[in-house]
């Protein structure tokens, strides 16, 4: 049996154990097709006989930029790690001047793109950088295919070389370069060796439900990011087919398609999916409304292990076969668990979902500890609202004195490349510092309280963790983002943008006299006192000193494009603050 040392042995060790038809299966002019285990490895070897011929070395560095996520990427990823080479993902949504910097600082000699759009991002620099060739994996006129590589690679000659480079590699091997989307500053090149990204995938895979041969899941998070491409690599391990979404909007089409059993999220997603199902609740009437919202109040009081009692459960069994099944159905009526990870989940949609029998389990993690670090399970009592789980096996956390997570195992990176002081900065012997803030409760479950950064101190000197009134008051349909603001200020406050789509619906079904344009909703007084009650509500729960005491509305929507967001839809806080300084000026009539 082959042990799995190093990434490319995945696919391998599915090929002795599993052989699947259907290993990945990506969306060609509206068709499913289905690569198999034989195929995705066959065609791994004939791209690193194909790249041995192009002279790519040991420590070589491939770019691939793929908008979807698809069975091209996997095929690279594998043909380029088992020749020694690195794969170096991109995020493509940056922009061209990032992807400059990635690709010079990576020291990228050739690029594997998905499309134009990221064909015409990589031509604008290539000049600049040290590239040598860009493939694409779409037909693009003046762009090399990738399907060249296999006609490079069709004479097997060379395969005794590639046997030889593969056995060359060493578990302590570089296997990626990851360049996180910073909040600040330029991306940082995390060193992930296949090690780190092995050990932790067979050590997470042991909380995912039982998985083999016929279980379906969905693919859509970025498999740029480290925590979508190490979930790949444990469904290859288990034996799971996996389909890759057409994209993001495609997410509900795709999966009445394919009935996935389990899919990865992030909060945002789950948030926009409730807002959806709330919106079409709104266009209900009399009892089907009424029945719709009981459901929703019961599954917001839902507790995991009948720990509400027989009554409770009873009436959740009315609720789901009258209201939540027709929830499952929305997303092929199969899906029994969503793997949360990236933001803090809100605790009312993790109730909500797994009342209605779609359980979410949040996981913690970083990039720089492959990333991994806890998650949740249902099964063995691994499972508690408000928590991101128990540390997975072979992953030590400890809580600093002020609160940091410290992290320790077989997981946590190499360094960040070229950069020996920002590795020095953030490590203590074998310890990570996370930057994050939290605390394990007396059965061992790790909570997430906020980011040790974030947290600021007002003119009166008084602490506030703005992280923590952010997640209450984003519970709101009426905000889509919110920033809490106020260090070094008299008191806190907040730039808030509100949810432009709830909103208009809204001032249509309260016959609100209110324009709908972003401008609009940001300077009208209605929405302005609707959003306050929100406000006062949220301050309730939190002392004087910590509760918002004013906010602005801002006219657009914060997007990654408009640089108010990183590609992983975290607030990049110092840009946003900048964007609206007028409106931060206004709180604080500076």
């Amino acid at each position: 049996m082959t042990e799995i040392t190093r990434l490319f042995d995945f696919p391998y060790y599915q090929l002795e154990k599993h052989n699947l038809d259907a290993a990945l299966v990506t969306k060609y002019d509206g068709e499913w097709k289905a690569t198999s285990t034989k195929e995705y490895l066959d065609k791994a070897n004939t791209v690193s006989r194909a790249l041995l011929k192009l002279g790519i070395n040991k420590n070589d560095k491939i770019a691939v930029i793929s908008t979807t996520n698809r069975t091209e990427w996997n095929i690279m990823d594998i043909g380029i790690l088992q020749v020694g080479a690195q794969n170096i993902p991109i995020y493509p949504t940056i922009c061209a001047e990032d992807y400059e910097y990635v690709l010079n600082h990576s020291e990228s000699i050739y690029c594997f793109v998905s499309d134009q759009e990221v064909y015409d991002k990589v031509k604008k620099v290539q000049a600049s950088t040290q590239l040598r060739e860009v493939y694409s994996f779409d037909h693009i006129e003046g762009c090399k295919h990738y399907s060249e590589l296999f006609e490079l690679g069709k004479d097997e000659s060379n395969q005794s070389q590639v046997e030889v480079r593969k056995d060359a590699v060493l578990p302590s091997d570089l296997a990626t370069i990851i360049y996180t989307s910073g909040t600040t500053g330029k991306p940082k090149g995390v060193m992930l060796t296949h090690r780190n990204i092995t050990s932790n995938a067979l050590n997470a895979s042991e909380r995912l439900p039982v998985m083999g041969a016929g279980t379906r899941v969905l693919s859509f998070l970025p498999i740029c990011h480290i925590f979508e491409r190490v979930l790949i690599y444990i469904y290859q391990y288990a034996g799971t087919t996996v389909y890759f979404a057409e994209g993001i909007d495609k997410i509900g089409d795709n999966a009445r398609e394919i009935k996935p059993n389990l899919m990865s999220v992030v909060p945002r997603l789950l948030e926009k999916v409730f807002d959806k199902i709330m919106a079409k609740a709104e266009e209900l009437s009399g009892i089907k409304k009424g029945l719709f919202h009981w459901a929703v109040r019961l599954g917001e009081k839902w507790e995991p292990y009948g720990q509400n009692g027989t009554w409770y459960e009873f009436k959740l069994k009315i609720a789901n076969k009258l209201i939540f099944s027709k929830w499952r159905a929305a997303l092929g009526g199969e899906l029994t668990t969503m793997v949360s990870g990236s933001a803090a989940l809100q605790t009312r949609l993790s109730r909500v979902f797994s009342a209605a029998g779609m359980k979410v389990m949040q996981g913690y993690g970083l990039t720089e500890t492959s990333p991994v670090v806890s998650v949740e399970m249902y099964e063995g009592s691994l499972f508690k609202i408000g928590t991101v789980g128990k540390p997975i096996n072979n992953v030590e956390v400890k809580i600093a004195d002020d609160g940091e997570i410290l992290i320790k195992g077989p997981n946590v990176m190499k360094g960040y490349f070229k950069d020996p002081e920002k590795t020095a900065s953030v490590m203590s012997g074998d310890y990570f510092h996370s930057g994050d803030k939290g605390e394990i409760d007396d059965n061992g479950f790790l909570k997430i309280t906020g980011r040790k950064k974030e947290m600021f101190k007002t003119s009166g000197g008084k602490y506030v963790i703005p992280t923590l009134l952010e997640n209450e008051l984003k519970q709101s349909r009426f905000i889509e983002q919110i920033m809490v603001v106020g260090e070094g200020e008299k008191m806190p406050a907040a730039l808030i943008q509100p949810n432009f789509e709830f909103i208009q619906d809204w001032i249509e079904r309260k016959e609100k006299n209110v324009g709908k344009s972003g401008e609009e909703i940001a300077h009208s007084e209605i929405i302005q006192k609707r959003i306050q009650r929100e406000v006062d509500k949220c301050n309730k729960k939190f002392g004087k000193w910590e509760q918002i005491k004013r906010f602005e509305m801002t006219p657009d929507v914060w997007s990654i494009d408009g640089g108010h967001l990183t590609p992983t839809m975290k607030m990049k806080r110092s840009v946003i603050k900048d964007i609206y300084i007028d409106l931060y000026n206004k709180i604080y009539e500076h």
